[in-house]
């Protein structure tokens, strides 16, 4: 199977070149997405033999992931594997992502981290929340909605029309899949805590989570 990985990145110049060193054991084709870095992340992953695509301002990561997959579907890929800038994620489980995919009809893998309990108190908290309610509009156990680490089908992905422009694309594209009959499973990961800030505020992003079930009639 043909498939890239696909990198949000926002000031990330501490993490994104060794992220795109070991992404290339399993992938020859990596598209990072800049969305309004101030500093290095773009020379940093250009240098490295990513495909850039950058945006002249912060626009979010579901803006980002928006353009990334417009600019694979200009080529002929199985799938893509959406990983996060921060090094929170390991690609030495990509090829698991990829044999799980090759098992048989499936359309969307999310990545179920093993170890929430290092998540600080309110993302975890939230990140329960909202995989309840996805789990209940999908009606499976989905244990980490909101887990960046996935690899998502050509077929599916191209019917999803996404609205999201934030974190809330998480849920967007598990519930959508879903919509159109696409079947989603789940698979442990590994996840890498860092000490730097994260860019994800769980108090908001649950609020533009219901939101968009709200607007879009999702639920």
């Amino acid at each position: 199977m043909t498939i890239p990985v696909l990198i949000p990145v926002y000031n990330e110049q501490a993490t994104i070149g060794q992220l795109i060193k070991d992404c290339r054991n399993y992938s020859d084709d990596i598209y990072v997405v800049d969305d309004g870095s101030i500093d290095r992340s773009s020379e940093i992953a250009k240098n490295e033999g990513a495909i850039i695509i950058k945006h002249n301002r912060n626009k979010g990561k579901g803006a980002s992931l928006h353009s990334g997959f417009k600019e694979i579907f200009k080529k002929d890929f199985d799938a893509v594997i959406i990983m996060d800038g921060d090094g929170q994620h390991d690609p030495i489980e990509i090829p698991r992502f990829i044999q799980k995919c090759k098992e048989g009809n499936i359309d969307l893998i999310l990545g179920n981290r093993v170890k929430k309990k290092n998540m600080p108190f309110i993302r975890r908290l939230t990140n329960k929340f909202m995989s309840s309610i996805i789990s209940s509009i999908v009606g499976q156990k989905i244990p980490d909605s909101q887990c960046g680490f996935r690899l998502i089908k050509r077929g599916i992905l191209k019917k999803i029309d996404i609205k999201a422009s934030n974190f809330e694309i998480e849920s967007e594209i598990i519930i959508k899949a879903w919509r159109m009959g696409g079947r989603i499973v789940s698979i442990p990961i590994s996840t890498i805590y860092r000490r730097e800030k994260s860019k994800i505020k769980p108090m908001v992003d649950a609020i533009r989570f219901l939101k968009l079930i709200i607007k879009d009639g999702i639920s």
